[in-house]
């Protein structure tokens, strides 16, 4: 296919994931634009830039030329206050701005169902009220707020809100089961476990993203939830990963408010790497109707969540000696487990 394709943050988990499916579908003319050096086999066929998005002349010299825009780049919950704003609200409208000017045909941009907040019903609807839990909740708000003024001068922006996704290249918060279950350990939740808690394998949110840039405008302009379509509860799901590890271990539940307590006053005092939106929703039903895209552009997903995990966990192993000393605030390396880390032994 002749189209040439721009990706932010090409250089982290998603932006590798989306240059090998595009180069699976023909689409060969790809630029990524991230801060990081993108130090994958591919770096010979992709343009790589290296620099900011809340840059102008960088983001003009990446983008020149584009036909689609993919807008995956952004200061993940991890980050200063400061930053998640500067990144995901500034960033983003410099983006979308340039686009515009620049005259790209479709500007996707990826959001993110942290927009709904902490849930008082199930399915969430893409009607749904948007009511972002901390920075990062914020400001994928205000970011699709900016995708909205320019749907309505004429561009064609489709906003994408995925439900966590996992997948080849994924680490960030999952690197703490994964590295629990290659150690034989059992792997406590956050309450009992008996909710139904909703992921996506980043395979099929990479066709989601792909049928949003190629499918009718009419159809595509629009915004969609994205998730798995085959999920049972979290405790059966994670247990999943357990079992793949081989050592009889189980996921064990715990009480829920306790917990939820002390991971505020321990994130407060930098001793967790668990966020707010990780620990205040992981004891509740979490999920999203995704019929929307399923009508508008004939989305299916073929991973149900325990073989996203799975297939995360099986890459985790096959990898492991190639991050087993790093560690950061991205999805591409596991995040120091602090104090969690103590209580292995007891597991």
């Amino acid at each position: 296919m002749s189209k040439k394709v721009l990706i932010t943050g090409g250089a982290g988990f998603l932006g590798i994931n989306l240059v090998r499916y595009f180069f699976e579908q023909g689409v060969t003319d790809v630029v990524t634009l991230d801060l990081e050096p993108f130090d994958y086999p591919e770096k010979d066929r992709v343009r790589h830039v290296v620099g900011d998005i809340r840059d102008a002349a960088t983001v003009k010299t990446a983008m020149e030329g584009c036909d689609w825009v993919v807008h995956t780049a952004a200061a993940l919950p991890l980050y200063k206050k400061e930053d998640i704003f500067s990144v995901d609200i500034d960033g983003s409208k410099l983006l979308i701005k340039t686009a515009h000017e620049l005259g790209v045909e479709r500007f996707a941009h990826i959001s993110s169902t942290a927009v709904y907040g902490i849930p008082d019903h199930h399915p969430l609807c893409e009607e749904d009220k948007l009511i972002g839990v901390g920075p990062y909740g914020i400001s994928k708000i205000e970011a699709e707020k900016a995708c909205l003024e320019y749907r309505d001068k004429g561009m064609c922006v489709p906003v994408i809100r995925p439900k966590s996704f996992i997948g080849p290249e994924r680490l960030g918060v999952f690197a703490l089961l994964y590295d629990w279950a290659k150690d034989g350990k059992g792997f406590p939740m956050i309450g009992s476990g008996k909710n139904r808690y909703q992921l996506l394998d980043v395979e099929d949110l990479c066709n989601a993203i792909y049928l949003t840039l190629t499918g009718p405008m009419e159809k595509a302009n629009d915004t969609f939830n994205v998730g798995a379509e085959e999920f049972t509860t979290m405790k059966e799901d994670y247990q999943a990963v357990l079992d793949r590890a081989g050592f009889g271990k189980k996921i064990i539940g715990t009480p829920a408010r306790p917990i939820i307590w002390t991971l505020r006053i321990l994130e407060a005092m930098k001793l967790s790497p668990l966020y707010k939106w990780v620990y205040e929703t992981a004891c509740e039903d979490s999920f999203v109707s995704t019929n929307k895209i399923t009508d508008a552009l004939g989305w299916k997903p073929k991973f149900s969540n325990k073989d996203a995990l799975v297939r995360n966990y099986d890459w985790y192993i096959a990898n492991l000696a190639s991050f087993e000393n790093q560690s950061g605030v991205s999805h591409r390396v596991p995040w120091k487990q602090g104090i969690l880390g103590l209580l292995k032994v007891f597991f």
